[in-house]
């Protein structure tokens, strides 16, 4: 799947970009018509610890996925976004075949 990386005040590495990309590659054995996708990296000034934040966009036929987590790193926060992408994509298909 092609997933357009968009990192926001800070540049991310080349590890980040495919961690990413093999979390989100992960999606399309629970459903193979993903089209493509967006991941915005963002990185807050705020003082707390938690002030990384992962928003992943997904493009399906006929529909858009949002998911959007904040995390002490975007490790963390990718793997949470990408189970709340894949609960959304089960749903989805549940309602396609009904």
């Amino acid at each position: 799947m092609k997933l357009q990386m968009h990192s926001i005040h800070f540049d991310a590495d080349q590890k980040l970009t495919d961690f990413i990309q093999k979390k989100a590659d992960k999606l399309e054995t629970f459903y193979d018509r993903i089209i493509d996708g967006e991941v915005f990296m963002k990185l807050e000034n705020d003082e707390s610890r938690e002030n990384k934040i992962i928003e992943i966009k997904l493009n399906i036929p006929g529909n858009q996925l949002f998911a959007s987590e904040k995390s002490r790193s975007f490790e963390a926060a990718t793997d949470v976004a990408v189970e709340a992408l894949r609960r959304q994509l089960k749903k989805h298909k549940e309602k396609q075949l009904s």
